[in-house]
């Protein structure tokens, strides 16, 4: 029993260690080509255009308790509903 959960740690700590994540680095990438340095800067976003919101018809509902109904064979649990108004 000890050795499979040992065996089980040993294969999972290489997958532990690959999955944590490292920050992103914004620094100027330099990249050389025919001896030449290049120097390219990151990606700048472009500003977030904000859309207008549109306004939902509001649907009033209104809360029906359950209740019991008489019928022709005894009576019957009509379940809570909410009804529209």
């Amino acid at each position: 029993m000890i050795k499979r959960i040992l065996i089980g740690a040993l294969l999972a700590l290489p997958l532990s260690i690959a999955s944590i994540q490292t920050p992103a680095s914004a620094q100027n990438v330099i990249i050389r080509t025919n001896n030449r340095s290049v120097v390219r800067r990151p990606m700048v976003r472009r500003p977030v255009v904000n859309k207008p919101v549109v306004k939902r018809k509001v649907i009033r509902q209104r809360l029906v308790p359950g209740y019991w109904e008489q019928t022709r064979y005894g009576r019957r649990w009509v379940p809570a509903r909410y009804v529209r108004y």
